[in-house]
C-alpha cells in the first residue's frame, strides 16, 4: 500500500502507484506521476509536470521538477522524466525543460546520482550514470549509458559525454568526450581508454583491443578528425565482433558540433 506520512503534503490531483512511501515533510505537486515501489525521503519537493518510474529511492532534500533556471522561461509546460530503479541522494536538484529544447529534462534508468549533483533543463542522460558529489551539468547536455562524473565536475552547456567515458574529480568539460575516454582537468585532456570500466561490464579482449586502437588513432598519430574517423571505420571491416562499438565511435565523433576533446 501507498504510505504518506502524516507531515507530507501530497496534491490531491498527484498520481502515486501501489508501494510509494512519501516521507515527513515532503511536498507533492499536483502534475507528479511516481511508479510502484518508489520511495521519497523526508522534506523533497516534487514539483512540475514530473513523471517518476518504478522502485526509485529519493534521499531527503531533494528538488525535482523546479523551473529551469533560464530567464527565458515562461511558464510553458515543460517535463521532468525519471526512469527506473535509480539512486538520487541528498541536496538534488534537476529541473523542468524549456521550449527552446524538446521540453523535456531526462534521467533513465539504474543511475547512481550522488549529493549536491544538478541537472539543469533539458539534459539528457541515459542509463547506468554515476555522478559523484557535486557534479553539475548546465543545459542541454547529453550523457550517454555507463559514464562516470567525478565529484565537482562542471560540465559546459550542450557538451555530449559518450557512452562508457570516465570524466575525472574536478574536471571543467568545455568539449564533447568521445565514448570509452578517460578525461580529466582544467584545461580538458583526453588521458586514455576506460579500461577498468569495460572489463567490468564484460568487453572481451578482442574489443578492449579495438577501443585501444580507436584511442590511438584519435589521439596518438597526429591524424586529422576526418584521418581518424575513416581508419576508425576501417577496423569493422576487420573484425565484426567490434563492428557496434566502431559505429557507436563513428555516429559521435560525425556529430561533434563544439569539437571533442583531444
Amino acid at each position: 500500500m501507498t504510505q504518506i506520512h502524516a507531515t507530507a503534503v501530497v496534491d490531491a490531483r498527484a498520481q502515486l502507484d501501489a508501494g510509494v512511501e512519501i516521507g515527513p515533510y515532503a511536498v507533492i505537486g499536483p502534475h507528479v506521476r511516481i511508479g510502484a515501489g518508489t520511495r521519497v525521503g523526508p522534506h523533497c519537493v516534487i514539483e512540475g509536470r514530473t513523471t517518476i518510474g518504478r522502485d526509485n529511492r529519493i534521499f531527503q532534500f531533494a528538488s525535482l521538477g523546479a523551473i529551469p533556471q533560464d530567464k527565458k522561461y515562461a511558464g510553458e509546460p515543460t517535463e521532468l522524466v525519471i526512469g527506473d530503479r535509480n539512486t538520487i541522494r541528498e541536496f538534488c536538484t534537476f529541473n523542468l525543460g524549456t521550449a527552446q529544447d524538446a521540453g523535456v529534462t531526462r534521467l533513465g534508468d539504474d543511475n547512481w546520482i550522488m549529493a549536491y549533483v544538478h541537472i539543469a533543463h533539458d539534459c539528457q542522460l541515459g542509463n547506468q550514470i554515476t555522478m559523484a558529489n557535486n557534479a553539475t551539468l548546465a543545459g542541454h547536455v547529453v550523457v550517454g549509458d555507463w559514464v562516470t562524473v567525478g565529484g565537482l565536475t562542471g560540465v559546459l552547456q550542450r557538451m555530449r559525454l559518450g557512452d562508457h567515458a570516465m570524466i575525472g574529480f574536478g574536471s571543467h568539460v568545455n568539449k564533447d568526450v568521445p565514448p570509452f575516454m578517460v578525461v580529466d582537468g582544467h584545461p580538458l585532456a583526453v588521458r586514455g581508454v576506460n579500461l577498468v570500466g569495460l572489463k567490468r561490464r564484460g568487453f572481451s579482449v578482442g574489443r578492449q583491443a579495438a577501443v585501444r586502437e580507436m584511442h590511438k588513432l584519435l589521439y596518438r598519430q597526429g591524424r586529422t578528425l576526418d584521418e581518424a574517423r575513416a581508419a576508425i571505420a576501417a577496423l569493422a571491416a576487420d573484425d565484426a565482433e567490434v563492428a557496434a562499438d566502431v559505429a557507436l565511435m563513428d555516429r559521435f565523433l560525425g556529430s561533434a558540433a563544439y569539437g571533442i576533446a583531444r
